[in-house]
């Protein structure tokens, strides 16, 4: 567990993205417990696969024995078929992945302040990139 910790993690907006495919990102404002606040990019395949990741290392907030135990969020559902790069998409998942963040943080400590938890709202090279004037995030 590190020192720090997300106080709080809000869904923005969502943005188009070309590079390197055409996609679609959430742009989350975090405020960390030291009162910093950072501005991460996150597309919904790293939601799902954080999501997968948090089922493996907490099978029993989960819910995986006992369903009705589970107190992990839930996170909206992947297209199986259809095209998952479209607005609506991004739209329709806006308000749910917010409230998945929020609950997410609001778990115990010992998921909230996990690794996988830390790892994923910590802005990443791509993040600080954006966030650059000159970046091209819309070509």
């Amino acid at each position: 567990m590190s020192s720090r910790s997300v106080k709080n993690a809000v869904v923005v907006e969502y943005q188009k993205r070309r590079k390197p495919t055409k996609h679609y990102v959430y742009v989350i404002n975090v405020t960390w417990s030291d009162n910093s606040v950072i501005v991460i990019f996150r597309r919904y395949s790293r939601f799902f696969d954080l999501q997968t990741r948090l089922f493996e290392e907490f099978p029993d907030e989960g819910g995986v024995k006992d369903p009705s135990l589970r107190s992990l969020p839930f996170l909206p559902g992947k297209i199986i078929f259809g095209r998952s790069n479209i607005r609506d998409v991004a739209e329709k998942r806006k308000e749910p992945i917010n409230e998945y963040c929020q609950s997410l943080i609001k778990l115990p400590a010992k998921i909230s302040q996990s690794d996988l938890v830390f790892d994923f709202f910590e802005p990443t090279n791509e993040d600080i990139a954006s966030m650059e004037p000159d970046a091209e995030q819309y070509v």
